[in-house]
């Protein structure tokens, strides 16, 4: 069962594992296993999905319970008004704190956003919050240098901040489409973990119906700890 961190009349939050697809995907046509199809037979009636995350990604994935509470967290989202923090774990230690200021272009099987554009404005604010040393060989050096950042995109672009933390030179570990394949195989055989080191911490946002400020939060797992214990550095 997925675990539910949120249910009212109106929408329904969980907290999704790592590895599972939001939906059906033809990029997918595999694949067997969603969490709105997991959803919906678990509290037994339909759920509209409002935003998605990554396969890789863990975290807080927004649900509504009524077409209404879709289509108003559809505009909410689109127009920015949702405040979104993630978690993630980066190679390298980048700044104590920045923003990363730098248009996407759209993927080619990207059926969001308007077509006929080939760059999108996207912005999104990092914190760094702990840097950590692995004892792993990486371009030349004895060891590898990582950071625990926290993320909040102001965009909502397609893989923004996998894409964002690429580009400031910090690819987020785990991650096949942008980061460096050796490099998380040895991360992963380093902690006996293979994933995409990204979490969805938090949504922050007015609720469609009666409009009262509203905090879903899943706190990363167990596998996390490696990276919470340690204090800045």
């Amino acid at each position: 069962m997925l675990p539910i961190v949120y249910q009212d009349a109106h929408l329904i939050a969980v907290d999704k594992p790592a590895g599972l697809l939001v939906h059906r995907s033809a990029l997918d046509a595999g694949e067997t296993r969603f969490a709105l199809q997991r959803l919906r037979d678990q509290v037994g009636r339909r759920v509209w999905p409002v935003h998605r995350l990554d396969r890789g990604t863990s975290g807080v994935l927004l649900f509504a319970l009524d077409a209404a509470s879709a289509h108003a967290l559809a505009l909410a989202f689109e127009a920015g008004q949702v405040r979104k923090t993630y978690l993630a774990v980066v190679r390298g230690w980048p700044p104590a704190a920045g923003t990363v200021d730098h248009p996407l272009g759209r993927l080619p099987d990207d059926a969001r956003g308007p077509r006929g554009i080939r760059e999108q404005p996207a912005l999104t604010q990092f914190h760094t919050l702990a840097r950590h040393v692995l004892p792993l060989p990486d371009r030349g050096f004895p060891d590898t240098r990582c950071a625990l950042v926290e993320l909040q995109p102001a965009t909502g672009r397609r893989h923004q901040l996998r894409r964002h933390c690429k580009h400031m030179a910090h690819p987020i570990l785990g991650d096949a489409s942008y980061g460096k394949g050796a490099l998380n195989r040895a991360v992963a055989s380093c902690l006996g973990i293979s994933r995409l080191w990204l979490h969805a911490l938090r949504l922050e946002l007015a609720h469609p119906a009666s409009g009262a400020p509203l905090v879903l939060a899943a706190p990363p797992d167990a596998t996390w700890s490696r990276w919470l214990e340690a204090g800045p550095r």
